[in-house]
């Protein structure tokens, strides 16, 4: 039976609401939905959706860096915009910060994310070095 280590950063937004950052089980780890979340717990960037998904981004090396883990190992991730119109935005970012052969993806507009002034929230699963 595979164990489930749950992994933890400083300043956990998501403790209070009963969600893991991410788990690893086995040589995989799931990270959980990061969003535009400032250390100060409040949403970076206000409605510059760059701006909000690069601190998403930041959000997420983070949490895999925690994990043993890092962008360059990150095999599926999903992007979840409340505004498509952002797609160009999203192609840069995704060369920016993954390298080939890119990860699976998916990438979908949504009524509306767990804060109303979120514009973007991104969740991967990458492999544990």
């Amino acid at each position: 039976m595979t164990t489930r280590t749950r992994v933890t950063i400083p300043d956990d937004h998501y403790e209070p609401y009963a969600i893991s950052q991410a788990i690893i089980a086995g040589d995989t780890v799931y990270v959980s939905g990061q969003a535009a979340i400032g250390p100060d717990g409040k949403t970076v960037g206000g409605d510059d959706f760059e701006a909000q998904a690069r601190q998403a981004f930041a959000n997420l090396d983070t949490v895999l860096t925690a994990a043993g883990s890092s962008l360059a190992d990150v095999v599926k991730v999903n992007i979840m915009v409340t505004d498509m119109s952002h797609l160009d935005t999203i192609v840069k970012l995704r060369r920016e910060y993954f390298a080939e052969p890119y990860p699976a993806d998916n990438l979908l507009q949504v009524a509306g994310l767990a804060q109303p002034d979120w514009l973007v929230e991104i969740d991967a699963v990458a492999l544990v070095r």
